[in-house]
């Protein structure tokens, strides 16, 4: 797949709430990192370890309240997907966040994913 493919299904498929199959887009060695002050890892390797990663947040949400997921630019080997969620978490309480997701593309898989946002005040 092109990176554009990629985008397009990226999109397509959190859009959808296929969160596995949209995670079978990442390469095996995939990298995912973190903004610097969250909780657990900043960075993780290996597409399993990401998708982990994934399901132990998505326990922590106690209710979604609303979310968003833009059309993705694609430049080069690289795309960016503005989202947003509004959830309340089990611990931290309610928090509204945009975030912009920067994904690398290598022989059609996403190689990198990388999270810019604004670190809430925890506790």
């Amino acid at each position: 797949m092109t990176t554009q493919e990629v985008a397009n299904k990226l999109v397509q498929l959190c859009r959808e709430e296929k969160y596995r199959e949209a995670y079978d887009l990442y390469a095996d060695d995939a990298e995912s990192i973190e903004m610097d002050g969250m909780p657990g890892e900043k960075i993780t390797i290996g597409k399993e370890n990401i998708w982990n990663g994934y399901l132990q947040w998505a326990e922590g949400i106690e209710e979604i309240h609303g979310g968003s997921v833009g059309d993705p630019v694609v430049a080069a080997n690289h795309f960016v997907v503005p989202m947003s969620m509004d959830a309340t978490f089990k611990e931290g309480g309610r928090w509204a966040f945009d975030e912009l997701c920067m994904y690398q593309v290598e022989n059609g898989k996403i190689k990198k994913a990388q999270y810019f946002y604004e670190v809430p005040e925890m506790g």
